[in-house]
């Protein structure tokens, strides 16, 4: 176990007119992994950073005798947890330093100004707010008078910053800056033998926020910036193998935001290589805009997160369609056709967007692929997304499905349900919908597109694809497609969603915000 007085890596020395120096202690123990040799690896570069480092460790034993599983804590881990962070709140106070932060192992701060924004709140206990997977996260909003968590309303208010601010809660964990400054933290402790009258669990974090009650102390939870994320804790039966896979969930997740995770140098090499295929298709297409390589860099580093090998098309760039591009090509807009939502004609984007599409359609037919996965760059990917993904596969072959298309991501506009496949746990029959974000294609189901000629009675590509599949409610639309036979499912539940939608910072739309294609239409005017 680590316990860390300032958090090391990438964190900006905070008020830089100050002199600030920085005193380690970490502990390491009870570890059936690498954590030492990480440890030993870092400190050779960094200790020079610190003032002090006072970093010990035992390699023996590995597990603790009273042990049930390896993610379940026993009595003799909770008490030695408190020990050593007992030991170190004593130390900082020994020294007489200004704060102790207390950091777990399995936190990521991400944000290289956390300590700055934390210590500008001026608190005695502060802890910036932790994403993960789920709804978890490293404060509490409501505690029972026994010490134990107790549901509230406004927890995940804060957790999906709804509301942005600095909140005051009953527990803090895992990210914890003490103020050592104030008179009032004298009294925090995470001994509760220190603690009068104290009944509750021997649970170092309980404990802890059982001595601030007590002394008057409020807990604070700071969300006024994305900090960083943590892993949600395992249970009893879970495997170091379960841990590594929420790892790399975790960092697909953090990839959202960021172009990759970063990794100091010297610790590079204790990261094992990924292995990267297909996933089993024939090929994997990620469509990408030449002018935007920072969303290719991002999904280039989350696939290889996954282990997923991919072949980059370039997209059609919208802002680059001519007029003599678009008549060379045959493009005319459907002549009945203007936008359900915005009744405007199609925009260049939009143009640009369907024939990106039909370039993959066109490459899958040249190049006789069997089935192939293909991806937008603006997507983030569910947990277990490759597990998911094949589980899905073995589904259709196990049940002798016939298909040309199947989503994995999608807008679902159809109000009627969508009943599942008969035989299958994770396929529903697909009825109208939005978005192409990711889905699986068969040889035959690009045949199927291609052979449609929809170039010169053009529509946006979500609004084609159900038209082929029969399921479009523009009966007029449909007639200039008299073939409508594309088998289309869709997975349940979806394996990708958009990384941002209309209206929230940073959405971009490279089909919404560009030209009309008015040459598409003279004709018909």
């Amino acid at each position: 176990f680590s316990i860390s007085a300032y958090s090391p890596g990438q964190l900006q020395n905070p008020m830089p007119r100050v002199l600030l120096q920085k005193w380690a202690q970490i502990r390491s123990d009870h570890s059936i992994d690498n954590t030492i040799d990480v440890l030993k690896t870092w400190l050779d570069v960094h200790r020079e950073s610190y003032h002090s480092v006072d970093f010990s460790y035992e390699e023996e034993p590995e597990n603790f005798s009273d042990g049930p599983g390896m993610f379940e804590w026993s009595p003799s881990h909770f008490e030695h947890i408190i020990r050593l962070k007992e030991t170190a709140l004593k130390t900082a106070r020994k020294i007489w330093a200004d704060y102790i932060m207390f950091l777990d192992c399995d936190v990521f701060l991400v944000n290289n100004n956390t300590l700055d924004l934390l210590m500008k709140e001026d608190k005695t206990v502060m802890a910036p707010v932790l994403e993960t997977l789920g709804a978890y996260s490293n404060y509490w909003c409501g505690m029972t008078e026994q010490g134990y968590y107790k549901r509230t309303d406004n927890y995940l208010p804060i957790l999906e910053r709804e509301q942005i601010g600095c909140f005051d809660v009953p527990m803090v964990h895992s990210a914890v800056l003490v103020n050592l400054r104030y008179k009032e933290s004298l009294n925090l402790t995470f001994d509760s033998r220190k603690i009068e009258n104290y009944s509750g669990p021997v649970d170092d974090i309980i404990i802890f926020a059982h001595s601030a009650r007590k002394s008057g102390v409020k807990m604070w939870v700071s969300n006024v910036e994305p900090f960083g994320y943590m892993l949600a804790p395992l249970e009893k039966e879970n495997t170091l193998q379960d841990d590594r896979e929420q790892l790399q969930n975790l960092k697909v997740e953090m990839m959202v935001d960021q172009p990759e995770v970063y990794i100091s140098p010297p610790l590079q090499h204790f990261v094992p290589k990924i292995s990267e295929d297909k996933v089993g298709f024939d090929q994997v297409y990620l469509i990408n805009l030449e002018r935007r390589p920072e969303r290719r860099e991002r999904m280039l580093n989350t696939l290889s997160e996954i282990g997923i090998q991919a072949h980059i098309l370039k997209a059609v760039d919208g802002k680059a369609l001519n007029d003599s591009y678009i008549e060379k090509m045959g493009i005319k807009m459907l002549p009945e056709y203007a936008d359900p939502y915005h009744k405007r004609p199609l925009t260049r984007g939009e143009i640009g967007c369907f024939l990106s599409h039909y370039h993959v359609w066109k490459d899958i037919i040249e190049h006789q692929h069997r089935t192939a996965l293909v991806l937008e760059d603006d997507l983030r990917f569910e947990p277990y997304f490759r597990k998911k993904i094949q589980a899905l596969v073995k589904d259709v072959q196990k049940i002798g499905l016939l298909w040309d298309l199947i989503y994995l991501g999608r807008k679902r506009l159809s109000e009627s349900g969508e009943p599942f496949v008969a035989g299958a746990s994770s396929l529903v029959h697909v009825d109208y919908s939005y978005w192409t974000l990711c889905y699986l294609i068969t040889l035959e189901g690009a045949k199927k597109l291609v052979s449609a000629n929809p170039l010169p009675k053009l529509v946006p590509v979500d609004e084609f694809l159900p038209i082929m599949f029969d399921k479009h409610p523009e009966e007029v639309w449909k007639g200039y497609y008299p073939k409508r036979n594309l088998r289309a499912f869709s997975a349940q539940p979806l394996l990708v969603y958009p990384t941002h939608y209309t209206g929230e910072a940073d959405y971009i739309s490279d089909t919404e915000d560009s030209d009309l294609a008015l040459s598409v239409v003279k004709d018909e005017l």
